[in-house]
């Protein structure tokens, strides 16, 4: 377990890893350094138990890869795991995979982690596709999608193997270790076990004084540190004859790390968006044509072959929408005057004739909405565009509409409206939503389209803005009295809703809206 100024977590951690039991022979806790006292609390508690080793580090690293270094030439134990300070083990991660690992000779077994976000407690799974059932490879090219799984805390490892093929973490301040140590691990071709059980609580506190490396986005070397750990894990699985690896290993970059950034390229400043783009064109100028070939329809794919082809910052609400999940084209439609469907107009090389083959449930399909708060209640009016003549060829019938909650993910809300034609390439629906049912909270809105011909397509909708459509208003409500209803677009343009109830909840709206008027 590594640490570095965490006093308020970092004896929790610990006690989640010594709560283990017997299968447990050390926990060896390597402090960075620390200012805050946190040393101190980890001798204590080494003092009521004999398998915590406590290692001080005269010299802070400034990262996190040379203290786990560290662990890893301390540990004693057969097998070895990581654990951050701020994060957790839950009760039986250990027994999971050192069962899974001896039971298969594995060098290398993985279990699922969760992303809790505090203080909400909202859970989000990470990669959960991979860890759907308990599963043995004899190599990890076997399932190419282990690259997506960059992370080295849900994972526990033989330490000889780590040791025989010398594979440690970059030292020093090197941002996205993990991506690194996680190739190196994949290009050792080591005997794999999943498991489906929970075996690690990544903790997300985004609110936080001190953001985490990885959260901390909003200045640009954040993104050329994770390029750079890109690059560098692309060559180790290339330079191991990894290829298959290696390519999916690019294709994760445009489907997930090149997505998550554009999506929050309209809260950045024209320099920002600048560097940024100019680095990632330059980024994906060292991919060959066999990289854009697998799965050209996919919106990360479309998102890089338009980096490439603009030299400068351009059409970023439209990028956004389509860099969601799941992703949004939205109008206009062009094609070139062979027929073939385009970016746009001035973007013609930008093709996008793969959809024309594409399932129409992996289509990026387009809705907007809009949310019209009345007594207690509110009207949704919902508008699914044509895409090329794909949506019409599939015969759209419905919408299933449920709103999740934002801060536990529990759902309500939940109707099933009929969808109609509303003009050329266009089809609406408008179901009821009882905003005084939902309660207080945010609220994303999520939906299933449903196909004549039986597809289902899960989808977002994108808010409509303009016209006071945003706007923030009181209601009355029978249940509550009042209710303090806004509309509002997410990061990625998706429609949400933000509800406080009653007059106690108005009022402490009202008064953190003070507050940041004043700030």
């Amino acid at each position: 377990m590594i640490g570095y100024n965490d006093r308020a977590h970092v004896a929790d951690a610990v006690r989640s890893a010594l709560a283990q039991g017997p299968s447990v022979a050390e926990v060896v806790a390597v402090d960075d350094r620390s200012t805050d006292g946190s040393a101190d609390s980890l001798d204590r508690l080494a003092a009521d138990d004999g398998r915590l080793r406590v290692i001080r580090r005269d010299v802070n690293s400034g990262g996190c890869g040379t203290p786990r270094n560290t662990g890893i030439d301390a540990v004693t134990a057969p097998y070895v795991m990581f654990l951050d300070s701020d994060d957790l083990l839950p009760p039986g991660a250990v027994d999971a995979l050192l069962a899974a690992a001896e039971g298969a000779g594995a060098s290398v077994a993985s279990g699922l982690c969760v992303r809790r976000e505090l203080p909400s407690g909202r859970e989000q799974p990470w990669q959960e596709s991979l860890y759907a059932a308990h599963s043995v490879l004899a190599r990890p090219g076997q399932r190419p999608r282990l690259v997506h799984d960059t992370l080295c805390v849900n994972k526990l490892y033989r330490t000889d193997f780590l040791r025989e093929h010398g594979i440690r973490f970059p030292e020093g301040r090197f941002l996205y270790e993990d991506f690194v140590f996680t190739a190196r691990v994949l290009a050792a071709g080591p005997r794999v076990a999943l498991v489906p059980d929970r075996v690690y609580v990544w903790h997300v506190r985004r609110a936080a004084e001190r953001l985490s490396l990885s959260l901390d986005r909003g200045h640009i070397d954040n993104w050329e540190a994770r390029t750079r750990a890109c690059a560098l894990a692309y060559d180790i699985l290339l330079t191991a004859g990894q290829k298959e690896l290696a390519r999916a290993a690019r294709a994760k970059f445009l489907d997930h790390d090149v997505r998550m950034y554009a999506r929050e390229l309209g809260l950045r400043d024209p320099e920002y968006r600048r560097a940024w783009w100019t680095h990632t064109r330059e980024y994906l100028g060292r991919y060959d044509a066999a990289d854009w070939e697998q799965d050209p329809a996919t919106p990360g794919r479309l998102l890089g072959r338009l980096l490439l082809e603009s030299p400068e910052p351009r059409d970023l609400p439209r990028l956004r929408d389509l860099a969601a999940r799941p992703g949004r084209l939205l109008p206009p439609y062009a094609r070139t005057p062979d027929g073939t469907p385009v970016w746009s107009a001035d973007l013609p090389q930008v093709s996008l004739a793969p959809f024309l083959a594409s399932p129409v449930e992996t289509l990026p399909l387009a809705l907007d909405a809009e949310l019209r708060p009345r007594a207690g209640t509110g009207t949704l009016t919902l508008r699914l565009h044509e895409l090329y003549g794909r949506v019409a060829e599939a015969g759209p019938r419905e919408l299933e509409v449920r709103w999740e909650s934002r801060d536990d993910a529990r759902v309500r809300g939940r109707a099933t409206a009929a969808l109609a034609p509303a003009g050329p390439d266009l089809w609406s629906a408008e179901p009821p939503v009882d905003i005084g049912a939902l309660g207080a909270g945010v609220w994303d809105l999520r939906l299933t389209v449903r196909f004549a011909n039986g597809a289902r397509r899960e989808v977002t909708a994108a808010a409509r803005a303009g016209a006071g459509r945003l706007r923030r208003r009181a209601v009355p409500g029978l249940r509550h009295g009042v209710l303090l209803v806004q509309p509002y677009a997410t990061h990625s343009g998706a429609l949400a809703l933000r509800v406080a109830t009653g007059l106690r909840g108005l009022f402490r709206i009202l008064r953190g809206r003070l507050r940041r008027l004043r700030r």
